[in-house]
């Protein structure tokens, strides 16, 4: 969840899967200067939220576009989701430094 320019994320005490993707865009957020937080997020709060987006192996970053048929934001990818997602992406493409040692070149 983004509000407020800060990207909030449910501890993982709360049964939440501690993914690689979850991980990776943890990291990635406090390279850009994005504040993170872990705390609980109630229902209520999805509903305020400025972006919202799933993180998975399969869904990488998804933006969520509403919550219980109520639009999110202004309905579409916000601006942090896309900062993100253009780093994370762009480890596959060469276009972002992996400044992590995440990729492991093959000859």
């Amino acid at each position: 969840m983004v509000k407020n320019g800060s990207l909030i994320t449910p501890p993982l005490s709360s049964s939440i899967l501690d993914g690689i993707t979850r991980d990776s865009v943890m990291k990635i957020a406090k390279d850009l200067n994005i504040d993170c937080i872990e705390r609980r997020i109630t229902r209520e709060e999805l509903y305020l939220a400025d972006e919202l987006f799933f993180t998975g192996t399969a869904a990488e970053i998804t933006p969520i576009r509403s919550v219980d048929r109520i639009e999110i934001g202004e309905g579409k990818r916000g601006p942090i989701t896309e900062s993100i997602q253009n780093v994370f992406f762009g480890l596959f493409t060469g276009e972002s430094d992996d400044k992590w040692d995440w990729l492991t070149s093959v000859e």
